[in-house]
């Protein structure tokens, strides 16, 4: 299926996910008849499945769809990458950036794709660990290139907000391919990624 920003519903499928909500709802307490919370179920149901829409998405489509034959071959950076995921032991969302790098081989892609592949990977449940293999592997699989690199930095609800309620702690995760298997081009894109160059 093509990328879309997903906003049409399945009827069926929200009903029965609003009906779900609307037990939890109740199950801890809430009135469901009181003003607020009304429609909350259904608000719920939309948002998580607005939040889990990368299941029905093809993450190496949308990077066939915009690749192009190029001779360039040195480093293509995309960092700074808003990502935002659900937590699958949870449910709770994380949120964090991704740094992309990849050097091509007979191919580029256009850029806006490597977002997208974030998204895709990210609009599951996930763990950040395998976030980070999916899009590393996506890439590498899809692109063929000379090497790929993935970093993602993200802060996480459920180490906020329940258990060890740290609200400060960040985790960095990190997966390479090809080129970058080598410490000295490895070296240069965790420079770039880290530097301002504004």
């Amino acid at each position: 299926m093509p990328y879309k920003n997903f906003e049409e519903y399945n009827i069926k499928v929200t009903e029965e996910v609003k009906d779900k909500f609307k037990s939890i709802i109740s199950d801890i307490g809430e009135d469901l008849d009181r003003d607020g919370i009304v429609k909350t179920p259904e608000r719920a149901a939309k948002a998580m499945l607005f939040l889990t829409q990368g299941y029905h998405q093809d993450p190496a489509e949308i990077l066939k769809g915009a690749m192009f034959k190029e001779d360039y071959d040195d480093m293509v950076i995309v960092k700074d990458i808003e990502l935002y995921s659900l937590c699958e032991h949870h449910m709770l969302p994380f949120f964090g950036k991704a740094h992309i790098a990849y050097i091509p081989n007979g191919h580029i892609v256009g850029l806006s794709k490597l977002p997208r592949i974030v998204d895709v990977f990210s609009r599951r449940l996930q763990v950040q660990e395998r976030l980070t293999h999916d899009i590393l592997e996506c890439i590498n699989d899809t692109l063929k290139p000379k090497g790929v690199a993935v970093v993602i930095e993200a802060s996480h609800m459920c180490m906020m907000m329940r258990g060890v309620q740290k609200q400060n702690s960040v985790t960095t995760t990190s997966g390479f391919r090809g080129q970058f298997e080598k410490i000295e081009t490895r070296t240069e894109f965790l420079r770039l990624i880290t530097a301002d160059l504004g």
